[in-house]
């Protein structure tokens, strides 16, 4: 993980030059007449970028130093080091179209203030959630 970490502490770096670049840039251009007139929404945006890749930096960072290597932080590593289970993976799953369609229902509910509509999909949604949770749990794929 210490290429991560890398990638983005270089990222943040380049974020912590471009965003008060951005903040001088747009407020030259000031066309309002105004004392102050730069792009806030912009440039909220890179700060906040900006703190995000520090904070994926330093949680990548801390958890580089305390695990093992792995065979991509090797230098010497070979192909076959990295051979073995990579993990489970599972297959298609219908449950998620369902999650989405009772959260339409909601959202909809919601826009025509249909409060039984909203109960009926509150109720379908509870169903969706937990198959979707205990999908593997039973059937062909149960653990």
């Amino acid at each position: 993980m210490k290429v991560e970490t890398w990638i983005f502490g270089v990222t943040t770096v380049f974020l912590v030059l471009v965003s008060p670049a951005y903040w001088f840039i747009t407020d030259a251009d000031n066309q309002c007449g105004e004392a102050s007139c730069a792009d806030w929404t912009g440039t909220s945006a890179l700060v906040m970028t900006t703190l995000l890749c520090a904070m994926v930096t330093l949680y990548l960072g801390f958890h580089a130093r305390r695990m093992d290597a792995r065979p991509e932080d090797l230098q010497d590593a070979e192909i076959a080091d990295g051979a073995g289970e990579l993990g489970f993976f599972p297959p298609y799953s219908w449950w998620p179209l369902w999650c989405a369609l009772t959260l339409g229902v909601m959202v909809f509910a919601l826009a025509v203030l249909a409060w039984w509509l909203f109960i009926i999909g509150i109720v379908l949604g509870a169903l969706a959630v937990s198959g979707w949770i205990f999908e593997y749990y039973r059937g062909d794929y149960a653990h």
